[in-house]
């Protein structure tokens, strides 16, 4: 029987494969492994603020409960010992429970931060060292970054959460730490992406706890397809461009009366291999604010209007701000004006102005919930207007331009203009900055010295032969 047409070049996920297998850290350009590093330092301080949430000693309290046999792997801050799976998932939790890890936004957002908590899990359990996690970082930045270039237009504009793309480059990292084969490599994703397609209604209206956790799961499905590929289990290698896989059932859903696509090309165009190569991860950003990553232009704004013409909260009649429309529509609907969770809080646009108009900053204190609750703050929210600017949305993702007017009661208007936020690649947080934040995020968990000797080890970390001394560093006293 004559081969179809179709099948006459390889499908995507046999030649991501093959590329992931055959990359070596000896392949790894000195930016991308810096990269690496930083963004380690940046996650595990999230991490560390983030166990102190009400969800994640949610999920701890439960995973203790299901626990035992195979605890080769370790939760950050508690030390509870537990299999790679359930680590990969309460440890990528934490990274992400404060919604202030990193950032890329293309066609679609990601947090690829949200996945290396499965590479971490599996290097631990496998008594594998800092060469072997740094590779299956920059593996995970890559994949995870070009799924979130090539969609025309992206998943999120239709309704679907970027978590669903998580779960294609997810498998990847994971199986790379695991030396599967090309083959093995190819079910893993299979395996994986069959079983997280996620719905955007985890970030749309009201917000539970599942917004911060859909990410770290299609993480956790990684590190157990992965496991599941090197025991033999199957997965469809159609997954991505076959039959019925990621492409095609996308094509059915119509987007301003054309189909939906994916650029299929683009996801393996010139994949990095060598030192000399140009790696996705340092073009990835982080979070100088623990807020939704479209409200960090406008905050920055109005910070900078507030500053500079020291204006106080009880003085202002007006806060105009201008931003792209999926921003209006994501950060200022109605839910947004009366957050009642530090997960809608953080996703509202009112409520970030209002806290950083009068406490002058915007922290982790201000996602406390008597802040979020202080009905103080609501007066001020009404006077911030969200409104759509079409001339912004051309210049969307290459900048995220906003423009903030504060309005004060004498009839004077200042303007602030802000494209690009602090922490985005081309005004990089450095290793400095990252410091204050990780010591404000896991001082009160771990201690400041323990912080320090934490910082030391993770930009060290190509050295370290096992990742014993990063659990221990992680775990408070």
């Amino acid at each position: 029987m004559s081969k179809q047409p179709t099948e006459s070049k390889p499908l995507l996920s046999h030649t991501i494969a093959e590329w992931a297998c055959a990359l070596n850290y000896e392949h790894l350009s000195p930016a991308a492994i810096q990269a690496a590093k930083l963004f380690w330092f940046d996650s595990i301080g999230c991490a560390l603020g983030g166990s102190q949430q009400d969800d994640a000693k949610v999920l701890l309290k439960h995973y203790r409960a299901m626990s035992g046999g195979n605890d080769t792997a370790t939760a950050f801050v508690s030390g509870f010992k537990t299999n790679p799976v359930d680590a990969a998932f309460l440890n990528g939790h934490m990274i992400r429970a404060m919604d202030y890890n990193d950032i890329y936004w293309k066609a679609d957002p990601c947090h690829p931060s949200d996945l290396i908590a499965a590479p971490l899990a599996l290097c631990e359990s496998e008594s594998l060292g800092g060469k072997d996690l740094i590779l299956a970082t920059i593996i995970a930045y890559e994949i995870e970054m070009r799924l979130c270039e090539i969609g025309r237009p992206g998943v999120r504009e239709y309704g679907w959460h970027h978590a669903t793309l998580s779960a294609f480059a997810a498998p990847i990292a994971a199986g790379r730490v695991l030396n599967l084969t090309p083959e093995q490599m190819v079910s893993a994703i299979g395996i994986s992406a069959s079983r997280t397609f996620c719905p955007g209604a985890v970030t749309a209206g009201k917000l539970t706890n599942m917004k911060n956790t859909v990410d770290p799961w299609a993480g956790r499905m990684g590190a157990e397809s992965a496991l599941l590929a090197r025991d033999g289990f199957s997965g469809p290698e159609h997954i991505i461009d076959g039959k019925e896989g990621l492409f095609a059932v996308f094509k059915h859903v119509q987007y301003k009366g054309e189909p939906a696509t994916f650029d299929g090309e683009a996801l393996v165009k010139d994949l990095p291999d060598s030192k000399d190569s140009h790696y996705r991860i340092p073009d990835c950003g982080m979070k100088s604010f623990p807020i939704e990553a479209l409200s960090h232009s406008p905050l920055t704004a109005m910070m900078k209007t507030v500053k500079e013409h020291n204006i106080q909260a009880d003085n202002v009649k007006e806060i105009k701000v201008e931003v792209i429309a999926r921003a209006a529509d994501i950060l200022g609907d109605p839910h947004k004006y009366r957050p009642d969770s530090k997960e809608t809080a953080d996703h509202s646009l009112p409520y970030c102005m209002a806290a950083g108009l009068v406490d002058g900053m915007v922290t982790p204190l201000q996602f406390k919930e008597e802040r979020v609750l202080d009905k103080a703050l609501i007066p001020i929210m009404d006077k911030v207007k969200v409104v759509a600017n079409e001339e912004f949305e051309a210049l969307f993702p290459k900048f995220q331009p906003s423009r903030v007017t504060i309005t004060t009661n004498d009839g004077k208007s200042h303007a602030t203009r802000v494209d690009v936020p602090k922490g985005d690649p081309r005004d990089p947080m450095t290793e400095e900055e990252i410091a204050v934040k990780f010591n404000a995020l896991g001082g009160d968990v771990i201690g400041k010295d323990q912080c320090k000797r934490l910082q030391r080890f993770i930009m060290n970390i190509e050295t370290a032969k096992n990742l014993g001394g990063l659990f221990e560093l992680t775990t408070a006293r």
